[in-house]
Formats: C-alpha cells, sequence, structure tokens
C-alpha cells in the first residue's frame, strides 16, 4: 500500500515561489492524483485573521494527475493557507500534517513568510560541528596537554574516556585548539563539509565555555585571537565557511560584566542580571548559579551584546575574524523572565546587525522542542532540529531494549515504528513555513546528547540513519566523530577526543572506516543531486520497518528507501518512472519496472535510492 493515492502540496518550488514579499500575489499548486473525484479545489487563507476562500484553477491536466493553482495574496508578514477539496459526500482539507475529513485548526496550515529567509548557500552546505577541546591538538602529542592549568581544570591524556557524570564533566581538560582543527581540515574536505562550527571559544571556567567570562577574546587555551583568525582565513581560502556561538541568555558568573555587577550595584551591568531575594541572589539558568541570566529590558544591554556595529554580534563577523553566522545557545529563553518575552525582539535585533555585516550570513537557534512560535516570523532562520529529526529518527532506530535516556527525559528511548516517526516528523515539519524546513539544521547527534553509534547500536543502522540525514529536507548537521562511529552514552561522554592516528590509518579499535565512508559517500550523494538539495518531500511508503518517499523538483526525481530490517516489500506507480528502469544512486541494483509497477525491494536493514527522472 502506498501513499501517492493522495492530494499533495509542500511549499518547494514546485508548488510555490521561493520567497515572497509582502503585497505580492503568489501563485500556489496543487497536486490531485487522476484517480481522485473532486468537483473542484478551493483555496483557504487567513487575512488579518480572518478566512478567506477563493477557487483555484484548473492548471495543467495529464494522464496521471490534474495540477491547480490559486493566488495567495501576502497580506500579513506570515500568512497562512490550506486547501479544500469539494467531493462527492463531502470535503476534505488538505494542509501540512496530509488530508482530513474533518474540520481542523489553523496550527499546521501552509505558511508564506515576507521575512528574509535563510541564506542560499544552506541548500547544499554540510554543517560539521566542533567542540574545540577534544578535536585536536597543535602540539599532536598523546600525553596530558602541555603548559599551565588554568585552576578549573583537570588535565587528562588525549584519548582518556570523557567522565559521563560529576563535576569532571566540565573540568577534563584535553587540550585541543584552534590551531589543531586548522591543521585537519583536510580531514573535514574529505569529508565533504563546507560549513564549520564551533562550540564556544571564549574564555571560561568549564571545557565546554558557556560560561563565558568575556566575549571580548578568545580563550589563550585555544591559542587566543589571533588562532581565530587563522583558521577563519584558512576555512575561507578553502571556500568553507565559519559559525560561531554565543550565549544570548546568561553569561557566565565569572564573566567581567556580572563581577562588576555585584561590586558595584549602581553599575550599568547591574541592571543586566535578574535579581532576587533568594540565594544566590540572582536568577540563574535552570537554577545554576554559574549562569546568571541576562534582563534584555535592561538599558545598554542590547548595543553591548547584539544592536549595532560596536556589540558582541558585530565584532566577531569582522574582518579578521569574519565569522559567517551564528548558533544561539539557549535561543528559546532569550528574552523571556515570568510576565517578559523579548525573544522575537532579540532575535531581529542580532539578524539586523548580522545582515549589515555579511548579508549571507545565518541566525541559529538551539531549541529542543516545539519552535514553531519563534521561526518564519524575522528572528532565527532555522533551528537545531531534535524534534523534528533527531527525537523521531533515534525512536525509529534505536537499539532493542536500549536503556539509553532519551533527550532531556527520565524515560529511556523508546523504539518505535515508521508510522510513528513519520507522524511526528509530519507533525512538526508543518507548523514551520516550508523556507524553514528546507534549511533546518538536522542532527543525528551533538555535543548536547549521546552518540548515534550508541543509540542505533550496528553500523547497519548508523548507515540507515546517515542516509536519512542526507536525504531529507534540511541542512545535515554532523558531530565530530560520528563519521567514525565514535560512542558515547550521553551529552558528556560523547564529546571524545578525535583519534588521529586511527584516522589517519583508515581505521582501527577507535575509527571505524567503513562508516567515515558511508558519510562520505552519502555526502556526495547529496550534493549530486539537486532534488535531494532543494526538492520537495512526498512520503510513498510508511511501515514499521520501511519508509520511502519521494524528493522532487522540476528537474528531478529521487526515490529513497530506508529500512531498519527487512518488511514486506511495496509496489509504486509505473508512471512515476520515466525510463526503462530506476538508475540507482546509492546502495544497490537499478530498479525495474515490473508489469506496469515499481516493486521495492524487501531487504533491510539498509538503504537504496535511485533516480527515477
Amino acid at each position: 500500500m502506498h501513499l501517492l493515492g493522495d492530494p499533495h502540496h509542500d511549499g518547494s518550488p514546485l508548488y510555490a515561489p521561493p520567497g515572497a514579499a509582502l503585497g505580492e500575489r503568489v501563485p500556489v499548486r496543487v497536486r490531485v492524483p487522476a484517480e481522485n473525484a473532486e468537483r473542484a479545489v478551493w483555496l483557504r487563507t487567513v487575512r488579518d485573521g480572518e478566512p478567506r476562500l477563493e477557487q483555484a484553477r484548473l492548471d495543467r491536466v495529464t494522464e496521471h494527475e490534474r495540477w491547480y493553482v490559486a493566488d495567495v495574496l501576502v497580506h500579513n508578514p506570515l500568512t497562512s493557507y490550506r486547501f479544500l477539496l469539494d467531493e462527492a459526500g463531502g470535503y476534505r482539507w488538505l494542509n501540512g500534517r496530509g488530508t482530513h475529513r474533518r474540520d481542523i485548526p489553523d496550527a499546521a496550515d501552509f505558511r508564506l513568510t515576507a521575512h528574509d529567509p535563510a541564506p542560499a548557500w544552506l541548500d547544499s552546505a554540510m554543517v560539521y560541528q566542533v567542540f574545540p577541546d577534544r578535536f585536536a591538538r597543535s602540539t599532536g602529542h598523546h600525553g596530558e596537554p602541555v603548559g599551565p592549568a588554568p585552576d578549573w581544570a583537570r588535565p587528562v591524556p588525549w584519548g582518556t574516556e570523557p567522565a559521563a557524570l560529576g563535576r569532571d564533566t566540565s573540568a577534563q581538560w584535553f587540550g585541543g585548539d584552534l590551531p589543531g582543527i586548522e591543521s585537519r581540515l583536510d580531514h573535514l574536505q574529505r569529508l565533504g563539509v563546507d560549513t564549520l562550527y564551533l562550540t564556544p571559544v571564549f574564555p571560561a571556567r568549564s571545557n565546554h565555555r558557556y560560561d563565558a567570562s568575556t566575549f571580548d577574546h578568545v580563550d589563550p587555551l585555544l591559542g587566543g585571537d589571533a588562532a581565530l583568525a587563522s583558521l577563519s582565513a584558512a576555512l575561507h581560502a578553502r571556500r568553507m565557511r565559519l559559525v560561531g556561538d554565543l550565549t544570548t541568555n546568561h553569561t557566565g558568573a565569572g564573566h567581567e560584566w556580572f563581577v562588576r555587577a555585584q561590586v558595584d550595584p549602581s553599575s550599568e551591568e547591574a541592571r543586566f542580571y535578574y535579581r532576587t531575594d533568594e540565594e544566590p541572589g540572582y536568577v540563574g539558568w535552570l537554577e545554576h548559579a554559574s549562569l546568571p541570566k541576562l534582563d534584555w529590558s535592561a538599558p545598554g544591554l542590547a548595543a553591548r551584546m547584539v544592536d549595532g556595529p560596536d556589540s558582541v554580534i558585530a565584532r566577531w563577523m569582522r574582518e579578521p575574524f569574519d565569522l559567517d553566522g551564528w548558533r544561539i545557545d539557549v535561543a528559546n529563553m532569550t528574552g523571556r523572565y515570568g510576565s517578559q518575552d523579548q525573544t522575537h525582539e532579540v532575535a531581529r535585533m542580532i539578524r539586523a546587525t548580522m545582515r549589515a555585516h555579511n548579508p549571507e550570513a545565518v541566525l541559529v537557534s538551539e531549541h529542543f522542542h516545539d519552535a514553531s512560535s519563534d521561526m518564519g516570523v524575522g528572528g532565527w532562520h532555522v533551528n537545531m532540529n531534535y524534534s523534528a529529526f533527531t527525537r523521531p529518527v533515534w525512536s525509529w532506530l534505536v537499539e532493542p531494549d536500549s536503556s539509553l535516556p532519551f533527550i532531556g527525559m527520565p524515560v529511556p528511548v523508546p523504539r518505535r515504528g515508521g508510522r510513528t516517526m513519520v507522524d511526528s516528523m509530519r507533525d512538526f515539519d508543518a507548523v514551520v513555513p516550508w523556507s524553514v524546513t528546507r534549511h533546518q539544521w538536522n542532527m543525528l547527534a551533538s555535543h548536547d546528547t549521546a552518540r548515534l553509534r550508541t543509540v542505533v547500536g550496528t553500523r547497519e543502522r548508523v548507515e540507515v540513519a546517515a542516509a536519512m540525514l542526507f536525504t531529507y529536507p534540511g541542512t545535515p548537521v554532523v558531530f565530530a566523530g560520528d563519521e567514525g562511529g565514535l560512542t558515547g552514552s550521553n551529552g558528556e561522554q560523547a564529546r571524545a577526543s578525535m583519534p588521529w592516528d586511527d584516522i589517519d590509518a583508515g581505521g582501527g579499535s577507535h575509527w571505524d572506516g567503513s562508516t567515515f565512508e558511508t558519510y562520505r559517500r552519502l555526502a556526495a550523494l547529496r550534493r549530486s543531486s539537486g532534488a535531494l538539495r532543494t526538492g520537495g518531500l512526498r512520503w510513498a511508503v510508511v511501515t514499521d520497518d520501511a519508509v520511502a518517499f519521494l524528493r522532487e523538483t522540476a528537474e528531478e526525481r529521487v526515490l529513497v528507501l530506508l529500512a531498519r530490517a527487512p518488511w514486506a516489500g511495496a509496489a509504486l506507480p509505473g508512471h512515476l518512472l520515466e525510463a526503462a528502469s530506476a538508475q540507482n544512486l546509492y546502495g544497490g541494483a537499478d530498479l525495474p519496472l515490473v508489469d506496469g509497477a515499481l516493486a521495492l525491494p524487501a531487504d533491510g536493514p539498509g538503504v537504496q535510492v535511485w533516480r527515477l527522472a
């Protein structure tokens, strides 16, 4: 049983032009299979809070489908719409979650945003996340880090298994630095990476550096300002990009602003933080006293941090650092406290400052749950996509009987079927504009989660997960080391040092060379296909153990089949194919047309990708 008999619209260029301006009438199209019996198709929009209906025009008819078109007036900065199919016996709505023979709320309607979308370079980007202390040492030696240790640090030899619990999680100092990263850029390019995302590089009192003591210079332990400038120049010389990481929700308790605030209650900085009558006398992020929370109603804070040419945001985007964007830590809580909510205002200020220095810079939010109210409104371009990607994929591919905690929850990762995974992905994708979905930062793991290999358990399921990462709409983001099968049961233990001896040898006890080759091939596959980079998404088959979907542009149609185990197989309509057989791009043989149908193989676990037209 396949799902291609339903009407379809997804906001990709086949169905809606990219970009929209206030006052513009934007044509949107809907595809209706020939076997459907609609009497008419209507477009429902919401303008100034009031629904309106306009009949769609029959635009094109083929042997297998009818295409209708109607115009959306972009009267509001965020304009929602859906389709009504008038059919014998009733009507159906079509929105981002699919078709419904009942009335539905507006939450999952399609959306056009008049705000500038994420930069177009994300269409083809592959992002690589590096935790600087654990990637590479410029000295190359394997013992404890050379030089005096800061008072917060416990030096450990390279290759030590990171602590999973306790104080050592933030105190272990491995000694990775920015010159070490620069010395290993060939590894990134072999993999297919074109964008490096660094977790914070500011001085702090921890190895993770989310508790900055200043935003004015780079930690000398990482090589200082000169090392960041050199790394940026080296990346740009290779036509690669560099994205930084900033905490706009809080600083460290050792930050120079907070120290001044504590010493002088009459200072400007004293108003930058929330005060309470309870210990420790100020508000900490999630009650952590080491991370005092910033109050965005304070005069002077915006100018210092995000607004204008003298702000922290602007300084690191200028020469010689030339950042190509920022990832904002705890973006969902920035500017929010009690009745106060300035999140969108702060995000828009950051975006305006970035645009003034680099119109092609990207602004990425960290948000672990439903980010729909913060996306498409002119602030964050995209989100780190835990809710619509990481969590659903984990729950489909997790090792059976796993006891690993599910991200941020006091329960193990559940093992769920493909139908549940797809329902969850559609639910979260449907509540943001397609212009956001197509660029979301999709991840299989990060410095805040368990490692992919530990979650799924086998090399074969790693391949299925990686194939989803490189073929699903969005920007693939790889946490350094996942491409070689590194392991770790939580975010702290996952921050392992890279085993460069094994990597240089092509594999070893700490590096899976075949997994690296899998990632490299999948990255090359995505680069080779316009449909995989910018095409729409039509789910074709959804079963517990296998899913298949189409990625389509006007020029190309690609079919992706992912199976976590052997399954029953399925047949798809033969008219999808415009040749004698489908060209295999990854994982197996060409797919022939048999008795007028495309018979999907029942093998598993495994990945197959075909170009159909």
